[in-house]
């Protein structure tokens, strides 16, 4: 069998939803089905957004940006099961929409790719940290955030991402080593998109399972680590060509297994879904997104001051006249 062969077969042990958007033999719906109607339209908000916001990029209007365009099933479907009042997220850069469903307004995190530092503030209430662009550094704020609720006896979890590659670094053993320890509600969430950037997910570990690790840590009770098999059918983010190290017939297959699509043909069969609530849906979504983006472009661009403000609540002398010299004496 053939590396690619394997990878397919172990997708179709884990499907649910065959590419014909039929159910895999034997696998049981567990969702209702207003449930999943408002799954699918997060996950094509988020390929939505992700489309508008790449051509933003190519015409020098956007930031470096990560597309989870492929793996929005994984997104959605685990931002969907924690609560945004009481639990936290904890994010990396490929998950946006996750943390907009969390309660992050998008005009707030378009702000970010803007560089428009005062907009992109997350808005009190809003349990989210940064996105985080480094890989695996926010897995031990995460532990962190987690161990803290559980000391203070609150009921809620921590869920953070990382990508099968960001296994590999040093922050990912500290920060599942620390919370095996401290028995924190921390949910690892590992998205095994198949590429940590232009490296292959067979040559990055000798595991057949990246989830096998929650063991080594003593996962029980409290943390959790769960690998979602997917597969990244874009690009690592916009500074990226996936074209030259990916295999063209591996792609094809990842597309014929499209998320959305696979949803859209399960509630097509289930009298739920058609080309006029599509384009309906599409419509409402698009318009979402552009008041969000108006928004982000219309909110103040930085100024100098921003390079001072809410770094220190007092700061030292050689920070204030650092500050008076660029500034040249405005207030």
């Amino acid at each position: 069998m053939s590396a690619g062969s394997k990878n397919k077969a172990v997708q179709a042990r884990h499907s649910v939803l065959l590419p014909d958007g039929t159910l895999a033999v034997g696998a049981r719906p567990r969702m209702e089905e207003e449930f999943l109607l408002e799954a699918l339209r997060w996950m094509m908000k988020s390929r939505l957004y992700d489309n508008r916001v790449i051509a933003l990029q190519r015409q020098g209007q956007f930031g470096v940006y990560s597309p989870g365009t492929g793996q929005e099933a994984s997104i959605i479907g685990s931002a969907m099961c924690v609560d945004p009042a009481r639990d936290w997220i904890v994010p990396q850069y490929r998950e946006l929409m996750a943390t907009v469903h969390h309660g992050l307004p998008l005009e707030v995190i378009s702000a970010q790719y803007l560089g428009k530092i005062g907009p992109a503030r997350i808005p009190d209430g809003v349990n989210v940290l940064p996105t985080q662009v480094s890989i695996a550094a926010q897995l031990p704020h995460a532990t962190g955030l987690a161990w803290g609720l559980r000391l203070r006896g609150e009921d809620a979890v921590v869920l953070t991402y990382i990508g099968e590659g960001g296994s590999s670094e040093g922050d990912f053993h500290e920060a599942l080593n620390l919370a095996g320890v401290t028995n924190a509600p921390v949910v690892f969430f590992m998205q095994n998109n198949q590429w940590a950037i232009s490296t292959s997910r067979r040559v990055q570990s000798a595991t057949s399972s990246f989830a096998l690790r929650a063991g080594g840590y003593g996962f029980g009770d409290g943390p959790t680590l769960i690998e979602a098999v997917t597969y990244r059918m874009s690009f690592h983010n916009t500074t990226d060509n996936p074209s030259r190290y990916r295999d063209p017939e591996e792609y094809e297959e990842a597309r014929r297994r499209d998320p959305i699509e696979r949803v859209q043909k399960y509630l097509t069969g289930l009298g739920l879904w058609d080309q006029r609530r599509e384009a309906s849906v599409t419509e409402e979504l698009r318009s979402e997104i552009d008041a969000a983006l108006e928004a982000a472009f219309a909110a103040p661009l930085p100024t100098a001051r921003d390079l001072f403000d809410n770094i220190y609540e007092h700061p030292p002398e050689r920070v204030v006249r650092q500050r008076a010299q660029l500034l040249d004496g405005q207030p």
